[in-house]
């Protein structure tokens, strides 16, 4: 079962862990590569609850939608592996900003990826980018261990 746990402010972010399940490898037993992007996800929809936020709240979020998502794979997960995915709040721009993501195993580098969302509202059942919420950034950051709001 995934649990998160805030690591120290020195360690520099949210940390998620949580163990490969059979149901997210290929035929050769390793984690297929889409899944990466669902645990990043994943990790971040636990930043946003140890934030004491819900992603999910379109009423108070406005909304998220993603323009950007990568990952760079390094070293394959396999099943049953435990591992830890890092979240920090990268950069903050008036209308978006980044996760980066770390994932490890141990003390071994799997990779990295990141995730632009957008702060957005619906209006006329369209999207509209509006400003991010600072209040969101600021307590993102708190959850994730960030020092000085950087």
């Amino acid at each position: 079962m995934p649990h998160p746990r805030p690591v120290g402010k020195d360690a520099g972010g949210f940390s998620y862990t949580r163990r490969v399940n059979f149901v997210e490898t290929d035929m050769a037993g390793i984690v297929h590569f889409s899944a990466y992007f669902r645990y990043m996800e994943e990790a971040e929809h636990a930043l946003w609850r140890a934030a004491g936020l819900t992603i999910g709240d379109i009423e108070k979020t406005g909304g998220w939608p993603r323009v950007s998502a990568t990952f760079d794979y390094k070293s394959p997960l396999r099943f049953d592996d435990e591992f830890q995915i890092t979240v920090r709040v990268g950069a903050v721009t008036r209308r978006s900003f980044r996760y980066d993501f770390m994932f490890t195993r141990g003390d071994v580098l799997i990779g990295t990826g990141s995730i632009t969302a957008v702060s957005s509202t619906k209006e006329d059942g369209r999207l509209r980018a509006v400003d991010v919420p600072q209040e969101f950034i600021a307590r993102l950051r708190a959850a994730a261990g960030h020092v000085g709001g950087s």
